[in-house]
């Protein structure tokens, strides 16, 4: 059962309302520890002075901020901790925009905002008037001495989500980027641009998150399960050969045939395949930012921080869940 991480109140005007925030994702990466080759031991990581070849304990630390060459600022704990944003209990809503407005390049980590207990009527409330006008709320909330800028937005059924931000200057400048230049030196013919919406509408679907699982993640976690049942695995990686580029309109021609063939996906509403509502995209449950849309969030995450180093006994038991959303069965490395 997911644990809230934080607890406060939505502040808008003079309207507080009481709720809980959860994290909307459980990432499912195979995390590794680094072993000694030889003793299949865990490597411990020390702080070492390069000048002198010798251990520095923990209380010796101190942060510095590098300004040149071998150059450090030296901030201090308490130096830091003056600084730290004034610790609130309350999301404060600053403004309410359109969806469409926001970029989802700003998008960074989402949440799940829950009604705290009394506070169900003034969520409902909040929830509906949000959904009815169209608006994204946006504000600040400070969360383990962190001021996040932040977006709550209606999800289906009745839920509140949040999605802390990039402030405008974390985000690149494309126009830094010169490989971008290219693009303004060509320009499409009318016949390519037609071919490649036909493409589109080939290949255009409704979004199902459940379709998609990670398919690395599932082979890693078949390999430590071999592994760990005493098997031999040579695993031989794919060759990939570089092949010339093909000319476009031949590329073109020849995926709109590949689609034809495996029956054609659903085509898209509209003209130009825009079935999609402007700022309204449809999705199940809620989690990912990107244009307003949300992906169903996993269960908890567990293990996957544990190796298992093969054939040697007892090391890294721990589990990992494979989290494939195609109904398989969840893997577990065996335990010797």
């Amino acid at each position: 059962m997911p644990r809230s991480i934080w607890s406060g109140a939505i502040s808008f005007g003079l309207v507080n309302v009481p709720v809980k925030l959860f994290s909307a994702v459980s990432r499912k990466a195979v995390r590794f520890h680094q072993l000694h080759d030889e003793t299949g031991v865990r490597i411990q990581q020390r702080r070492v002075d390069p000048s002198t070849g010798e251990e520095v304990a923990y209380d010796n630390v101190v942060k510095g901020y590098e300004i040149g060459p071998e150059r450090y600022v030296v901030v201090t704990p308490d130096e830091l901790e003056a600084l730290d944003p004034k610790k609130t209990r309350s999301i404060d809503i600053t403004e309410f925009v359109d969806l469409e407005e926001i970029d989802p390049l700003f998008y960074d980590h989402p949440y799940y905002l829950a009604p705290a207990q009394g506070g169900a009527k003034a969520y409902k409330l909040l929830v509906d008037a949000m959904r009815e006008s169209g608006k994204v709320a946006i504000g600040k909330v400070v969360i383990r001495q962190k001021e996040s800028l932040v977006a709550l937005r209606p999800m289906e059924g009745g839920l509140l989500g949040m999605t802390t931000m990039l402030f405008a200057d974390e985000v690149v400048d494309p126009e830094a980027i010169d490989e971008l230049e290219a693009v303004e030196e060509v320009e499409a013919g009318e016949r390519e641009l037609a071919m490649a919406q036909q493409l589109i509408e080939s290949l255009s679907a409704d979004f199902e998150p459940d379709k998609y699982h990670d398919t690395y993640r599932e082979r890693v976690l078949e390999l430590i399960e071999r592994k760990a049942a005493g098997e031999d695995v040579a695993v031989q990686p794919e060759a990939e050969e570089p092949g010339p580029v093909p000319d476009l309109m031949a590329a073109l021609e020849a995926s709109i045939a590949a689609a034809k063939d495996k029956g054609g996906a659903t085509p898209a509403k509209g003209a130009n395949g825009a079935g999609v509502e402007k700022g309204r995209a449809k999705a199940k449950g809620g989690g990912s930012s990107s244009g307003g849309s949300g992906a169903k969030a996993g269960g908890s995450s567990r293990g996957g921080n544990s190796s298992v180093k093969g054939g040697s006994s007892g090391k890294g038991g721990g589990s990992s869940k494979s989290g494939s959303s195609d109904g398989s069965r969840k893997r577990q490395p065996a335990k010797k």
